[in-house]
């Protein structure tokens, strides 16, 4: 491992700063960075940012290609030698117009930190997602034991996911006053609950089953009757304790929420495998939502309500992101369409007028950031 070069460090910590503050970037987006800055001083031994050569640009890359993933043994996946070569570019853009650099480093250097556009297209293409079917989320709660607190609990999580579309992060901060049963809506509270861009909306739930809602509800009332208030977890952490070998045993559940999400995709993931089905992270419970709406909605008007439900200021986000068609349901709509009469069901003025509102969000200042 190569030593730390003390010049590089302060310069990064200015960096990091500036992301922060006047980039507004996240602190996982931060750590993704500061790998990338890491990997290249690697490749230089540690030399000085200020000492920096197009050449060294060149041979970065050229050992970026030959580079192995740790995991797999396989080369590094054009997506993350594109996103290590991107964070790159833009931190030597930056260092560029910092007193000290300016002379020794030039705008265009920065360029160097680049991939032919075929790769690049490559990074970029978007793959069919592996989604789960409601079928196969209901199979699954269908199996899951519910004896001990902890077991209904996390077959509790995989329910309320279905029904709320709720990302890994707030469902490991949502509070039971979050949860209105009588409303049928969820609070997604940015002042306690971790949505995505401190975001504050109410998700009212999704039409997946009345199976589906009845253990949600089930899971609340049981939480009251331990005499559980307001500002208490809806899904709480696990009380760990010293069992008689010595080491730590669950023992029942703890009046505190998970710190990270972490134990929420390690439930989702124990609880599909269990079930004999691959691992769907909770993330993908939002594409299965987003298909589901494009079934089930009959307007632009709906399908935006969807949309909102989901946390989307812009029906774009919803459509483009998270509603692909997979390819075995594209394959049924075509060929269905070929078995169907030469004259369309609805005049085609009409289609493109809903297709026109449904793009214009009926807002017409959506933000599409909020994926």
């Amino acid at each position: 491992m190569i030593k730390t070069n003390a010049a590089n460090e302060r310069i990064k910590r200015d960096y990091f700063e500036y992301l922060t503050e006047a980039g507004r970037r996240s602190e996982a987006s931060v750590d993704g960075v500061a790998k990338a800055i890491r990997r290249f001083e690697d490749s230089t031994g540690g030399r000085d940012f200020s000492s920096f050569h197009i050449e060294q640009a060149k041979a970065f890359k050229r050992q970026l290609n030959e580079q192995r993933a740790l995991r797999s043994g396989d080369r590094l996946s054009r997506a993350t030698v594109h996103s290590t070569l991107s964070a790159l570019r833009s931190f030597f853009i930056w260092l560029a117009g910092q007193p000290g650099f300016k002379r020794r480093i030039s705008y265009s250097d920065a360029d160097y930190f680049n991939l032919p556009e075929k790769d690049v297209r490559i990074a970029k293409a978007v793959r069919e997602k592996s989604v789960p079917t409601l079928d196969q989320v209901r199979h699954v709660l269908a199996v899951m034991p519910a004896a001990t607190d902890i077991e209904r609990r996390d077959r509790a999580l995989i329910a309320f996911t279905a029904l709320t579309g709720a990302r890994d992060g707030a469902l490991a901060s949502f509070q039971l006053k979050h949860l209105d049963l009588a409303e049928g809506v969820v609070r997604h509270d940015a002042r306690q609950v971790k949505t995505k861009f401190s975001k504050t909306f109410s998700t009212w739930f999704f039409p997946v089953g009345d199976e589906v809602l009845e253990i949600v509800s089930e899971w609340a009332a049981h939480l009251r009757s331990l005499h559980w208030g307001d500002a208490d977890p809806l899904f709480p952490s696990t009380r760990m304790e010293v069992g008689d070998s010595g080491g730590f045993i669950a023992a029942g559940l703890d009046r505190r929420c998970w710190s990270t999400a972490e134990p929420v995709r390690r439930i989702f993931r124990q609880s599909f495998e269990a079930a004999g089905l691959p691992y769907f992270n909770p993330h993908t419970f939002r594409d299965m939502l987003a298909q589901f709406g494009e079934r089930v909605c009959t307007s632009p008007e709906e399908f935006k309500a969807w949309s909102q439900n989901l946390g989307h200021e812009n029906v774009l986000t919803t459509f483009t992101s998270y509603g692909a068609v997979p390819s075995r349901r594209q394959a049924e709509l075509i060929r269905g369409l070929s078995r169907r009469s030469a004259q369309p069901s609805i005049p085609p003025e009409d289609l493109l007028s809903q297709i026109a509102a449904l793009v214009a969000g009926r807002d017409g200042n959506g933000d599409a950031s909020g994926v």
